[in-house]
């Protein structure tokens, strides 16, 4: 099964982003869109683990022990970057504490020989990828420029950053991938309260 290590966010910013998305989407027909139900923050993504290896995660995970914090979720960029996007994303702006729980989660499944992030964590709500692109945020072999956001690029250009409003983070969740051509679906497995 494919986990990963994510923040649910609550209804209200979740209907607001979907409105979001509705007034956007045309705009870049070609993208792979996420459902408005699959939103969510990633924290850690760990990759393909059988049922007793996810069960040492849930043991792992639950041991961490951090303070619940305020999100708020303004504002959209392009990763890796303008020029190459392939991925449509809203911001997120949480202090530090955001970065140092998605640190907690990286260090303490690093106990289970799962391998540290590479890269420095960058707080993010992905809302589209452009089709038969990776997700990931960073760059890789064979980005090169592409018009696939241009069209929503130069739309958005001409609008005032959006913001979407603030919620609390009083929990963080063990997730199962499911990958279909329809697009992913997400399952929780676990859910680890916050202080």
């Amino acid at each position: 099964m494919r986990l990963f290590v994510a923040l649910d966010i609550d209804d209200n910013i979740r209907g607001r982003l979907s409105r979001f998305v509705e007034g956007v989407r045309g705009f870049s027909p070609g993208a792979r869109w996420v459902q408005p139900e699959s939103l969510h923050v990633t924290l850690k993504f760990v990759g393909e683990k059988n049922e007793a290896e996810a069960e040492r995660i849930k043991q792992t995970v639950q041991t961490i022990v951090a303070d619940g914090f305020e999100m708020s979720f303004c504002g959209f960029g392009f990763f890796p970057g303008a020029q190459a996007a392939r991925v449509f994303w809203v911001g997120i702006e949480a202090g530090d504490q955001l970065s140092a729980l998605a640190a907690t989660v990286d260090r303490t499944l690093v106990q289970l020989d799962i391998p540290k992030e590479e890269h420095v964590f960058s707080p993010h709500l992905t809302l589209a990828r452009r089709g038969g692109s990776s997700g990931s945020p960073h760059k890789q072999k064979g980005d090169n420029p592409n018009r696939g956001f241009a069209k929503l690029q130069e739309k958005l250009g001409a609008l005032p950053a959006p913001e979407f409003g603030t919620t609390s983070a009083r929990e963080f969740f063990l997730y199962q991938s499911k990958l279909s051509p329809k697009g992913s679906t997400y399952t929780k497995l676990a859910r680890f309260p916050l202080r």
